[in-house]
């Protein structure tokens, strides 16, 4: 069959499946692209001659907001069907790197698909080409090796073949997965040949689920069976895995308490009776508590990362670890057990051996904790609501199914706290690269992977501003996401994180400049409600709790895609876990304020934390 590089692609892409539990996913659902020199006669030809029936098309205004889009589909659709994405050479290939480092650390899926330099070299250097004088087989898309699980260049039509069966291997497997790059030179993808119909049969990709070594089974099931105060610590991956269920059998019939990470939150409803919330620098009272007395820890599908662990304070130093996990490199930290496998075939295979095992029952605070919760959800002042006063208008309005997506700012660890998540999809909150603009396009990706579900983009002025583009693209497709623009005039979470280490709010408030050359005039007069009614959302304000409870239903009726914009008082924090998170201050200064911090952290630091490995 005689095609272009390109044309075979997309043809060849159009035919690969997931397949798990005997149901079935388009692999690659579907592609965003912005074109320029480098792709629009290769892959942008191929794309229309296949049609949207072979590969539906989005058009993007960013780059890297293409790339958030494609992994907040992937996410939804627990890592088995994502979105590719194509670029020009130059610019656009280089805007990608960061949405590949996100897919990348978070453990999605995602399929890059940028133009490359010419292979033939008929003029040099060509538009946007980066000269290398000491490598002519280096481009500008080598920038995206590091942040890539696989990285290839199609410098000949006969590598295609081999280097797009390794990419559905990468985007398919549980363990290697992330962002995977065919940077694509732009003559190559033109290029004719004669390619075997074998390529273009479908391809069924089958997600196993890996059930841990009997005898480590054995041994983990003594741990827990011998535990004084065990715990089970829920990540990412029980999500990814669709092993809520399991885990709320699990803790229900053994009464071991469970508590979950940012990538983990939602594995249990807000109200099962073993669920003590988030943990970790940003997590409740109760959950805290518990890892604080935990003797064996059970970990499912985390990564422990420094937010988890408290910067390795958290836990004791002398608790076991037992670590369920698809990756051996994570089953392996926190010198525990590691428990190689699936987490649902895991934590089943685990219920089984602790038939008739009750944990010693413990009490860390969950009511009082849940009574804090209430009193910052139902006050309504008449004045601007606190941020967790936003959180509560949130909860009050979003329905079971609805989805609330955040990642970056002060945001995550109040919702960490407080949300109350009532279905395993509904907290969104991408904190593995926390990565400011990820919620606007992310949420137009959770928005095509789930229409029937109403989808809810938590954003504050500063992540608004940094990378509002794909509005515009919602308004294109009539795809009806809600945004929530939280103004508190800068970058409250890092202004604040400054106070509290001597840094003084350095250039984190927007501000007109004083006279004395600092950021501390009054604030910029940006009307982000005006901003986003010009981009074509329908635009709801409120200034008071109750007026946001009141705008919220209004959006979430609304056909059409939304802004609620509220203004925030900064001044009336969360409650606190009052958990180690470790941020070094300036060891000398001639400065008070970072004198005055850095005593405090020396007087605050642990003097031992739990090693990691």
């Amino acid at each position: 069959m005689r095609l272009t590089v390109a044309q075979a692609l997309v043809r060849f892409l159009s035919a690969q499946y997931t397949e798990r539990d005997g149901v079935r996913h388009r692999t690659v659902a579907g592609m965003w692209g912005i074109f320029g020199h480098g792709n629009v006669a290769g892959v942008g030809q191929a794309l229309l001659e296949a049609g949207p029936d072979a590969m539906p098309f989005h058009q993007g205004r960013n780059e890297q907001a293409m790339v958030h889009a494609a992994v907040g589909f992937a996410r939804m659709n627990h890592r088995l069907s994502t979105m590719a994405c194509t670029t020009s050479i130059g610019p656009g290939a280089t805007n990608l790197v960061t949405g590949a480092a996100l897919a990348t650390v978070n453990r999605v899926p995602v399929l890059l698909l940028p133009g490359d330099v010419f292979a033939t070299r008929p003029a040099d250097p060509v538009l946007q080409q980066l000269e290398v004088p000491w490598a002519y087989d280096v481009s500008v898309n080598d920038t995206l090796r590091p942040v890539s699980r696989y990285f290839d260049r199609i410098w000949r039509p006969e590598m295609l073949p081999a280097s797009l069966l390794q990419a559905m291997r990468v985007l398919t497997d549980p363990v290697d997965t992330g962002a995977v790059t065919l940077a694509l030179p732009q003559d190559v993808q033109t290029e004719a040949y004669d390619w075997p119909p074998e390529l273009f049969r479908e391809r069924v990709w089958t997600v196993r689920r890996p059930v841990p070594d009997a005898a480590a089974l054995s041994e983990a099931a003594a741990l827990l069976r011998g535990a004084r105060r065990p715990l089970i610590v829920a990540g990412g991956g029980v999500r990814h895995s669709e092993a809520g269920p399991a885990l709320a059998e699990l803790a229900a019939s053994t009464g071991i308490p469970v508590v979950e990470t940012q990538a983990g939150k939602g594995s249990l409803r807000w109200d099962h009776p073993q669920a003590l919330g988030g943990v970790g620098h940003t997590g409740t009272a109760p959950a805290d508590a518990a890892a604080r007395a935990a003797d064996v820890v059970l970990g499912v599908g985390t990564r422990w990362t420094d937010f988890t662990t408290a910067s390795g304070t958290l836990f004791r130093f002398d608790a076991r670890f037992v670590n369920l996990n698809t990756a051996s490199f994570d089953a392996h930290k926190m010198t525990g057990l590691a428990l190689l496998g699936d987490a649902r075939a895991g934590i089943e295979a685990l219920a089984a051996e602790l038939t008739g095992h009750q944990a010693p029952a413990a009490v860390f605070g969950q009511e009082e904790w849940r009574a804090r919760t209430d009193a910052v959800f139902g006050a309504e002042g008449d004045g601007p609501p606190s941020q967790g006063e936003v959180i509560g208008a949130l909860d009050a309005v979003l329905e079971d199914r609805d989805v609330l997506i955040n990642a970056a700012g002060s945001l995550p660890g109040d919702l960490h706290k407080l949300w109350r998540a009532r279905d395993p999809e509904q907290y969104h909150v991408e904190y593995g690269y926390s990565c400011m603009g990820y919620e606007i396009p992310a949420a137009i990706g959770v928005k095509l992977a789930a229409p029937d579900r109403e989808v809810f983009a938590l954003v504050g002025d500063g992540t608004y501003l940094m990378l509002p583009t794909e509005v515009v693209t919602a308004v294109q497709e009539g795809i009806p996401i809600n945004l929530v623009i939280v103004q508190n005039h800068g970058y409250a979470s890092i202004g604040g994180l400054s106070e509290q280490v001597g840094a003084e709010s350095f250039a984190t408030a927007y501000r007109f400049r004083a006279p004395d050359g600092s950021f501390a005039g009054p604030p910029l007069p940006v009307d982000l409600a005006a901003n986003a009614a010009s981009l074509g959302l329908e635009v709801f304000t409120a200034r008071s709790a109750k007026e946001l409870r009141t705008a919220l239903t209004a959006a979430r009726d609304s056909p059409r895609a939304t802004a609620t914009y509220v203004e925030t008082d900064p001044s009336r924090p969360t409650p606190s876990a009052e958990a180690w998170w470790d941020v070094p201050v300036a060891e000398v200064s001639t400065r008070p304020a970072a004198r005055s911090a850095r005593g405090a952290y020396e007087a605050a630091r642990p003097r031992s934390g739990r090693p990691r490995i």
